[in-house]
């Protein structure tokens, strides 16, 4: 057996230097970023062991939010504590939402070009086959019991044709988890609990408690600012609360929460038309940092969109900075108020059934959000149904996108290439077919 060298504690600006790194190189989704992670934190620089960096891993699968991000939170804090965690979360989120505002602000001022259309007619496409091999991938690691079988149909079929909330079926999941988890772990192919739990201790309360009241009160400030000036009639605040709610639903990621986040942005609150999603999605696949960055894209456009008394650049600003703010604060928050409980909660049946039963239910909720970008991608036109779940109009299929989108699955599955080289070479190939015909048209 090799013996491993000891563990190291790297000083503090050693430190910040490596999680700066990770976050301009962390491109590929949570997969790769956590490999990423593993690599740099575990195999070549020895801060962390192998059992602790998975232990912390599964932690944050438990909580809402992007599990990477949250990952290297957790390991800052291990290393330095409080501004350790603050570095190592804020430095993988800052690069990438920086590249995303960039894209942003030219989105909006190449809108409406013909080239910036065919241009994006190839990232839809992209961006469908990426979603659809996210799909099969969660899939093939979540489904290993009927009962998950079961959750993930019973979502799909709850928010696709009942056209039920998405936070309703995550809860709905969470308690069907919890319950398995404690009474019936078989049903979820889990590990029996530790027989001999890990106490509390007094530290680990004050801890959370105190994590909890700064957090909470970090999490709404720009709210009551907003509130005390501008009132609850204005788009800043809709994008605050909205957002808000959305940081605690985040279970599965990006793709989870992005056909809730459509339904709402698109047919709720008026802020985008449908195809911008998977241009907002195409965007934050281009990008270093968490998916997740493509609420700050939503953002950025509903207030750009709606921009009294600002201009409407300031709005968007405004707009993308509050929705980082409210997405990402939540973050710190959980990290922060349970990483005292790490150990308690890896033991606890409860918690693990309940991460089982959403990571099932999520399959159904992105086999539902791959139909909703199908639909929009490949169909000029849809109707909706008398329950309320929109059809397509089958004469309104367009050949160019049905063409791009199966170039994007011949290169993800067939040849196996990465997501950037693939949205690459789709949005080329979008110039030259989109400007074979009129431009699509999303509205």
């Amino acid at each position: 057996m090799v013996e491993l060298p000891p563990l190291v504690i790297p000083s503090f600006g050693a430190a910040v230097r490596v999680y700066a790194r990770i976050g301009l190189l962390s491109f590929g989704g949570p997969a790769g970023q956590v490999a990423l992670m593993h690599r740099e934190f575990v195999d070549e620089r020895r801060w962390v062991d192998e059992a602790t960096f998975l232990h912390a891993l599964n932690f944050c699968n438990l909580l809402p939010g992007p599990e990477a991000q949250q990952l290297a939170t957790w390991i800052g804090w291990r290393l330095h504590g409080l501004r350790g965690g603050l570095a190592a979360g804020l430095l993988f989120i800052v690069p990438g939402a920086l590249v995303m505002l960039g894209l942003s602000l030219l989105y909006v001022m190449a809108a409406g070009l013909g080239w910036f259309t065919a241009l994006f007619l190839g990232i839809k496409a992209a961006v469908l086959a990426i979603v659809v091999q996210a799909l099969l991938r969660i899939a093939g690691r979540a489904l290993k019991t009927p009962l998950q079988r079961g959750i993930a149909a019973a979502s799909f079929v709850a928010i696709a044709i009942l056209t039920l909330p998405f936070p309703l079926v995550i809860l709905a999941a969470l308690l069907t988890g919890w319950a398995a988890g404690r009474w019936r772990p078989g049903w979820l192919r889990l590990a029996p609990a530790a027989a001999t739990p890990i106490a509390p201790s007094r530290s680990a309360w004050r801890q959370s408690v105190s994590a909890v009241l700064i957090w909470g009160a970090i999490w709404a400030a720009p709210m009551l600012l907003i509130l005390a000036t501008l009132g609850q009639e204005h788009v800043l605040w809709d994008i605050g609360v909205f957002f808000s709610q959305l940081a605690v639903v985040t279970f599965g990621g990006a793709y989870a929460v992005l056909a809730y986040m459509a339904q709402e942005a698109v047919g709720g609150f008026g802020w985008l038309r449908p195809g911008e999603m998977a241009d907002g999605l195409g965007l934050a696949e281009t990008t270093p940092g968490p998916l997740i960055l493509v609420t700050q894209f939503v953002g950025f456009l509903a207030a750009y969109r709606d921009a009294a008394p600002f201009t409407p650049f300031v709005a968007a600003l405004f707009g993308a900075g509050l929705t980082l703010w409210v997405t990402f604060a939540p973050c710190f928050l959980w990290i922060f108020t349970f990483a005292p409980w790490i150990d308690r909660l890896e033991r606890a049946a409860g918690p693990k059934g309940a991460l089982a039963a959403v990571t099932a239910a999520v399959v159904g909720v992105i086999a539902n959000l791959s139909l909703w970008f199908a639909l929009h991608l490949l169909f000029r036109e849809s109707v909706r149904s008398g329950w309320g779940m929109e059809l397509p109009v089958l004469a309104s299929l367009d050949l160019r996108a049905l063409l791009l989108a199966l170039l994007a699955a011949l290169l993800l599955f067939r040849f196996r290439m990465g997501i950037v080289p693939v949205l690459a070479i789709c949005s080329a190939v979008g110039l030259v077919v989109g400007f074979a015909g009129a431009p699509l048209d999303f509205t």
